[in-house]
């Protein structure tokens, strides 16, 4: 798995549009799918963001959160827009950072004032889809996708 911007390296053009599709409402938009072995999954919209080399979210205490805490395992993916339904998903691993010389940088660049009931998550990336589709009408989607290399350590 790796950061945000391995994967920009990695897979640019797959990178640049899924952050477009992200930011596409304004703030990072995203519905989150987390996972615990004892629960079906559970969708959750959130807010994400693209700071410095991480894909990162602020969460309070919440079935989300703890999901997260307890397993880690993700999916996430763009909100769509009916007239251009592209769409963009990634998954991977999410981890609580809670080194203040990472949340401190990321806090002041948010979408909102964070306090300390927030927990900080870093996303690393595992795979990524992108379907392109320029209008409704359009059929089918147009893929691209990318895997993290084997090799490449969990962050």
């Amino acid at each position: 798995m790796v950061s945000w911007t391995e994967f920009q390296s990695a897979a640019p053009a797959i990178a640049d549009e899924g952050r477009r599709l992200l930011y596409r409402v304004g703030e990072g938009a995203a519905l989150l799918a987390t996972v615990r072995d004892d629960a079906p999954p559970r969708i959750h919209p959130i807010k994400v963001g693209i700071v410095n080399e991480g894909l990162y979210a602020f969460l309070l205490d919440s079935p989300k959160r703890r999901d997260l805490e307890l397993d880690g395992r993700f999916a996430l993916h763009a909100h769509q827009d009916p007239a251009a339904p592209s769409e963009f998903t990634m998954r991977g691993h999410a981890r609580m950072v809670e080194s203040g010389d990472i949340r401190g940088p990321v806090a002041a660049e948010w979408y909102f004032a964070v306090d300390d009931a927030y927990r900080l998550f870093d996303f690393s990336i595992e795979s990524a889809l992108l379907g392109t589709r320029p209008s409704a009408d359009s059929w089918p989607p147009t893929y691209g996708s990318w895997k993290a290399p084997p090799s490449a350590p969990g962050r």
